[in-house]
């Protein structure tokens, strides 16, 4: 019996040297290859299929065994954990991982999975070196945080950063422990509350990654892969001299008294200082999200708990994470995530002719920002304009993007000067002839752009496509001129183009189904999130921003202050006030705009009395771009507030409604955002906009729709929409039929029916 037993135990340590002699030939699982080079085991993340790694439940897994074989092999002294893929190291946490998750329990199960596996990487005897390419997100941070050593390719591709915030999310694997005490207090809540990214460099600056290698140019082989192969060695060389001990482990604590030692260190050792440190941080969370957003106060709280209360600090992180998951909020900002991965592919198809050549019509500020965001994304592009300063301007505006590129680190001014060059310049139509898009951003005059359309219709070939950037006159009204009007469509683009992810496309009945394929592949090459809606008034976000604007104006004209609208704006999650909205979008444009919606729309969409506006343009108050609107803004008070336009004050004085009570903040609030979330439901009872998602993402990325309740729709689902329905008859009994309830929520009210589940 004794003899089958050893003769057991010699089968189970034969099998598991097989194990490790497959593993160390490259035979590994399906999501991690590993290898041995002379005594360093390599782990190479691998998901197939994909163009990125994402930490989910099969890759963790994955993930940890081939790891555990690694540091069960006698042979392995050391080990690089790297990625197969040159542009990506791991991306972070598979969303739908946690969207699946249904309680806190099961949240916080993941939690303490990824914050075990990434101690027993840091607990390992063999020293682990991470060799960071490409994006290194979240998750995958945390694991590099876990290694021993950080070696990153200098690259435009490398980037790291703990973006979970902008999921409601902390990093809930260890980040809130680790980063603190590596890079400093200072150094790593701004990191956390922002999610913001650095390059190698900058990593390097901060102590979050040890070794920056320089990328190589090009060789034998193309200069990315040549770049991660050299990576790799780099990487196995510091893991062998670590493991020989010739290379000893970084010590984290900064030495000497300078200004960065000190900052690095007694915010750590100091209560005083660590408690001032909270403080500010705390302070500023709430100046910019008003407690709207709880991940930030939580990030706070696991790191300080972490840092007065090592042993508890994991269990701090874990259960905060769990928390935040189940809030509304990180549902919503999870919405928005998925929404917009959404919006950023084709669902139309592949277009039978991909546009190659470009050319955009007008150099103002609008032109200007859609050939910046084309020049390096089509082989040709040409910027038209009526004489040759307008296009000087035009040039200057598209280079002062690129210059602070530049000054940023961010491109080279040999990349710039060669950009600039390749933007092609003209005051006629000789060469348009070869041009597959044409996309015109001239005035907002409708005869104006009809004579351009026959302009350019005889200077273009048959396939040629004509899209307008008008943010609100008809596509079916402009596509009257064309005698091509199934490559006729809207693309309107927000400003600045540039800065502003949102394009919306706007179909007519007659738009062939390849000018959408089109369009929308033209969209998505200029890095947009794309939006496809029917033409009606306003298409979709300009009609919502009527809506919105006329009870802004309404609320004001019922005594309530600019200054008081905007504070109450941002307090509700906007981005920007009410009144400063105003004047962003320009008060001429909303006096055309306002003028038009009457026509069609009726008193419904307004509110208030139009003439304010009217007379408000009259008097040469335009908003921003004139210096002088509702607001001021050639001076600005202390604080960054600006003085309301005493001119302006006068004409809404005029017409302050007598006899009106002035509606409480809350009542403003709740007034102009349920208008604007109303708009968006009538626009999906007439598909205008065909499913909830582009609704969302549209208001969200147009118009930055209070993020933190996920779009109108996902509001309706989170609020109820009986509950909705019964708010908009309470404002309907007092304020009249404007605030009646679109037949659609009244239809999902009654039903239960959810928005985002149809």
């Amino acid at each position: 019996m004794l003899h089958g037993f050893r003769s057991f135990k010699n089968s189970v340590n034969h099998v598991r040297h097989l194990r490790n002699r497959i593993c160390t030939r490259g035979l590994a699982n399906k999501h991690c290859e590993t290898s041995v080079k002379n005594g360093v085991g390599i782990l190479k993340f691998d998901s197939p299929g994909t163009k990125v790694n994402v930490l989910n439940e099969e890759f963790s897994f994955d993930c940890k065994e081939a790891f555990e074989d690694l540091n069960n092999n006698p042979e392995v002294k050391s080990m690089v954990f790297i990625s197969g893929k040159p542009d990506c190291f791991i991306a972070g946490a598979d969303i739908n991982m946690l969207a699946a998750c249904e309680t806190k329990e099961e949240i916080m199960k993941l939690s303490k999975g990824g914050q075990d596996f990434m101690q027993q990487m840091e607990d390992c005897k063999k020293p682990i070196v991470a060799a960071i390419s490409g994006s290194c997100m979240g998750g995958g941070l945390e694991i590099a945080l876990a290694c021993h050593y950080r070696v990153a390719l200098e690259s435009k591709k490398t980037s790291l950063a703990l973006p979970e915030v902008m999921l409601g999310l902390l990093p809930g694997s260890g980040g809130t422990q680790r980063l603190p005490p590596l890079i400093g207090l200072p150094n790593a809540l701004p990191m956390m509350l922002t999610g913001a990214a650095k390059n190698a460099t900058q990593a390097k600056k901060l102590g979050l990654v040890d070794l920056v290698i320089k990328s190589l140019g090009p060789g034998v082989e193309e200069p990315k892969t040549l770049s991660h192969n050299y990576l790799e060695k780099c990487a196995v060389d510091v893991a062998r001299q670590l493991a020989d001990g010739s290379l000893k482990k970084p010590k984290r604590t900064k030495k000497g008294l300078n200004a960065k030692a000190l900052s690095h260190n007694l915010p750590l050792k100091n209560k005083f200082l660590r408690n001032y440190v909270f403080k500010k941080a705390t302070q500023e969370v709430m100046k910019k999200t008003y407690g709207l957003y709880p991940a930030p106060l939580k990030i706070i709280d696991s790191v300080k708990n972490g840092l007065e209360s090592p042993a508890t600090g994991y269990s701090r992180e874990c259960e905060n994470f769990g928390d935040l998951a189940m809030t509304d909020e990180s549902r919503s900002l999870q919405s928005i995530y998925f929404g917009k991965q959404a919006c950023e592919k084709n669902h139309w198809g592949k277009p039978e002719r991909m546009p190659q050549n470009m050319a955009v019509l007008g150099a103002g500020l609008m032109g200007a920002g859609i050939a910046t965001v084309s020049i390096d994304k089509f082989p040709k592009v040409i910027l038209k304009d009526v004489s040759d300063t307008a296009l000087s301007r035009g040039e200057d505006m598209v280079r002062d993007v690129f210059q602070k590129k530049v000054k940023r680190k961010k491109m080279s001014q040999f990349d710039c000067d060669k950009l600039m060059s390749s933007l092609q310049t003209e005051v006629d139509y000789t060469s348009f002839k070869d041009v597959d898009i044409v996309i015109e951003a001239v005035f907002e005059d409708i005869n104006l752009k009809h004579r351009i359309i026959k302009e350019v219709e005889k200077a273009t070939p048959d396939h040629c496509i004509f899209a307008s950037n008008t943010s609100a006159l008809p596509i079916g009204d402009l596509a009257k001129a064309s005698v091509r009007p199934e490559n006729f469509i809207g693309m309107h683009y927000f400003s600045p183009v540039d800065k502003m992810p949102l394009l919306e496309i706007i179909t007519t009945d007659q738009t062939s189904k390849d000018t959408v394929c089109a369009a929308v592949e033209v969209g998505l090459k200029q890095k947009k999130t794309v939006i496809v809606v029917k033409d009606g008034p306003g298409f979709y976000t300009t009609r919502v921003i009527g809506a919105l604007m006329g009870e802004a104006f309404a609320c004001i004209q019922e005594g309530t202050s600019p200054t008081d609208l905007d504070k109450l704006f941002v307090k509700f999650g906007w981005p920007v006030g009410g009144a400063t909205l105003v004047d962003e979008v320009g008060i001429d444009v909303a006096y055309k705009v306002t003028k038009y919606f009457l026509e069609v729309f009726g008193e419904r969409i307004s509110a208030g009395n139009p003439k304010v506006i009217e007379e408000l343009v009259e008097a040469g108050c335009l908003g921003r771009k004139s210096g002088k609107g509702i607001f001021l803004y050639r001076s600005s008070a202390k604080g960054g507030t600006r003085p309301v336009n005493p001119v302006a004050q006068k004409i809404m004085d005029r017409y302050k409604q007598e006899g009106q009570m002035t509606p409480s903040g809350e009542d403003v609030q709740w007034r102009t955002y349920l208008r604007s979330v109303n708009e968006a439901a009538l626009c999906l009872q007439e598909e205008i906009i065909s499913n909830p998602v582009d609704g969302n993402i549209g208001l969200i990325f147009g118009i930055g729709h209070c993020p933190q309740r996920g779009g109108p729709f996902q509001f309706l689902d989170t609020y109820g929409a009986q509950a909705f329905v019964d708010k908009m008859r309470q404002y309907e009994d007092s304020l009249g039929f404007r605030f009646e309830p679109a037949q659609i929520v009244i239809d999902y009210a009654n039903s239960g029916k959810k928005f985002m589940s149809s």
